[in-house]
């Protein structure tokens, strides 16, 4: 059986594309080129469904929600903080999995950041 080997892009609508690729740019740390090409650092993938009425992903509008894998999950919210980004005020901690922390990006997006285990 074929497989898929890894993502290969996210794509989203946005008011503003280029100005909601800055702020993914100047808030995330995320280095895309001109194409959308990012190289992203090597580490574990997560596929998981949700049920339809959850609220994890903030908006019931939002049917999907984004992942970023991060050093330092501190670091990272106190960064985004100091930028002015609408950051979830409370992390979670799972077990043997890590801590998480989201952000919601200048669209109305929230976007998950996981420090792994």
């Amino acid at each position: 059986m074929e497989r898929v080997q890894g993502i290969g892009g996210h794509f989203m609508r946005a008011a503003d594309p280029a100005a909601l690729g800055a702020w993914y740019r100047d808030c995330l740390g995320l280095d895309a080129d001109e194409n959308g090409l990012w190289r992203q650092d090597p580490g574990p993938t997560v596929f998981a469904t949700f049920e339809s009425g959850t609220d994890y992903f903030g908006s019931r509008t939002q049917q999907s929600m984004i992942n970023f894998r991060v050093r330092d999950l501190d670091a990272m919210l106190a960064q985004l903080r100091a930028k002015g980004a609408d950051v979830a005020a409370r992390t979670q901690e799972m077990a043997g999995v890590g801590r998480f922390g989201w952000v919601t990006d200048p669209e109305g997006n929230r976007v998950e950041l996981w420090q792994p285990a």
